[in-house]
């Protein structure tokens, strides 16, 4: 596979959580990066991000804009299609449009969760949400509407910046002493600047189609929270109490197993990810604000 001699990115949805963690890792490594909010350059404003990349004429546009918040997808259906069906579309059109690679961010929830071995690229999805649903139609409209597209799936993201499983449950180990936390959900952990140096190194390669990254290793999400309480410094004063997704009553279904095979990625950039737990330990210990409404 080659290498391309000059990269140019332009990261859509810069304001989130991902993307504020792509633009540091690329600002660093490729000088040649732009970055665009919301405001600035809006997904679902078609002609106006035309406009835009023919304007600033990247050599590929990462598109991190999306509608994450699951059970607000459930509540607003139609803004998640807005966002993750129409505006994944309008990236992918703007971008075949001026020539350039186009980058669209998934996730794990295109999955219905039955598998019991984590999923590879080429595994039937099934989504069980609106959230779900809508990234995958997303996906789809991307692929048909950019033949140099990469579409990359992601799963449990978290850092700095926005609210997250991670920063929610160490915010609420210091104020309860009981944590209800559900252990029958498998996932994937991820860190997000983990993931922005997965995708530096993936735009560097000349390949389309479809990726998994997530860290390696698969957990539950109460594993995950015993974790979180023993690496955190300060400790909290909270004891853990394992409960099952019934019990805890959301709006959206979630996958029960929705961990992610990486084997394709450590094929194409000849590094497999590191350890999710390795990875929290990293996080947790560098002192990083956690994200607001955590």
């Amino acid at each position: 596979m080659s290498r391309s001699r000059s990269v140019a990115p332009l990261v859509l949805g810069a304001g989130g959580m991902l993307g504020a963690a792509l633009v540091r890792c690329f600002e660093r490594r490729f000088p040649a990066t732009v970055s665009a909010t919301r405001a600035e350059a809006d997904v679902t404003d078609r002609f106006r991000l035309e406009a835009e990349i023919e304007r600033l004429q990247p050599s590929v546009v990462i598109n991190c804009a999306a509608y994450t918040d699951v059970d607000g997808c459930e509540v607003e259906p139609a803004r998640a299609r807005r966002v993750n069906v129409d505006g994944a579309e309008n990236a992918a059109l703007a971008a075949a449009a001026s020539g350039c690679r186009i980058v669209h961010l998934s996730t794990d929830f295109v999955f219905d969760g039955r598998a019991r071995r984590p999923y590879v690229e080429a595994d039937a999805t099934g989504p069980l949400s609106e959230y779900g649903r809508s990234k995958l139609e997303g996906e789809a409209r991307v692929a048909a509407a950019a033949p140099d597209h990469l579409i990359v799936r992601l799963a449990w993201t978290y850092g700095p910046g926005r609210s997250n499983f991670v920063d929610t449950i160490r915010r609420r180990a210091r104020q309860e002493t009981a944590l209800k936390v559900v252990d029958d959900q498998f996932g994937s952990p991820s860190y997000v600047t983990d993931v922005a140096e997965a995708l530096a190194r993936l735009i560097e390669i000349d390949f389309s189609g479809l990726v998994h990254f997530a860290n390696t290793g698969v957990c539950s999400r109460y594993a995950l929270a015993k974790a979180i309480l023993e690496f955190m410094l300060p400790p909290g004063v909270a004891r853990l109490v394992p409960i099952t997704t019934e019990e805890a009553g959301r709006l959206a279904v979630r996958p029960a197993y929705s961990a992610l095979d990486t084997t394709l990625y450590a094929r194409l950039v000849g590094a497999a990810p590191r350890p999710w737990d390795e990875a929290l330990r990293d996080y947790l210990s560098t002192g990083e604000r956690p994200g607001r409404g955590a």
